[in-house]
């Protein structure tokens, strides 16, 4: 899956854009990269929304445990990968039928963080028990949301394409090749929120939810730009 996202959308974190600075590497554009994604995965799908955000995924050599979906619920985007252990609980808790997916109950627990304000985002997606990884776009408040499971069982990816758009991926081969060394991994247990109409965003552990998250910049020698990692003691999040 791939998400992109321009600069009035989503500001880059200042991490990434230091990496790649520093290290002048290889970078292509978000049209670029949203078609190279098409050429390399025959049955792969794209989605234009707006001029500011694009789609892609693919069913193409995925895990038949860890699927993909996508859908789209009153101007709610989403993306996601992988299995919910208590998918069945979660669609008793927000009143879905027995139908309802993953992906579609993400959307769900999406609506109901930003209409039940304030609601911690912590808390929405500390009730997500399983692997997974996603990505939210609400058209309707040009609002981002992405998070991945604690494990990082899920493989997700973050970077910044050679025209400054800001790219999620559960494939690193293909953000090595279009964001140089602006590029890391998601990390494990956190969600990356920016609020409404705003594009500075917000990553934050939802497990650890007041542990601070830094960067500390590769060496010139490694692949990945940057890591990121959630400071301090573990503290769980309640969630129940």
């Amino acid at each position: 899956m791939l998400g992109l996202f321009s600069s009035s959308i989503v500001s880059p974190p200042d991490e990434l854009v230091a990496a790649g600075s520093r290290t002048p590497s290889p970078k292509i554009t978000a049209a670029a990269l949203v078609n190279r994604f098409l050429e390399t995965n025959p049955s792969g799908v794209s989605v234009q929304i707006g001029d500011h955000v694009q789609l892609a995924y693919t069913h193409h050599n995925q895990s038949p445990i860890q699927p993909r979906s996508f859908a789209v619920k009153d101007e709610i985007f989403c993306l996601f990968e992988g299995a919910l252990d208590n998918l069945g609980s979660l669609k008793q808790q927000y009143g879905l039928g027995k139908s309802a997916n993953e992906v579609v109950l993400v959307i769900e627990a999406y609506k109901a963080l930003r209409d039940r304000a304030p609601y911690p985002p912590n808390h929405v997606v500390g009730h997500l028990e399983g692997n997974f990884a996603f990505v939210v776009f609400d058209k309707s408040t040009s609002t981002l949301f992405v998070a991945s499971d604690q494990f990082g069982k899920v493989p997700l990816y973050w970077g910044i394409t050679a025209d400054g758009y800001v790219a999620f991926a559960n494939d690193a081969d293909l953000l090595k090749g279009a964001c140089g060394k602006s590029l890391a991994s998601f990390p494990q247990g956190c969600f990356y929120s920016t609020a409404v109409g705003e594009p500075v965003g917000q990553l934050r552990s939802y497990e650890n939810p007041k542990n601070k998250i830094t960067a500390v910049l590769a060496t010139e020698e490694e692949i990945w730009g940057a890591k990121f990692m959630v400071e301090g003691p573990a503290v769980l999040a309640v969630t129940k």
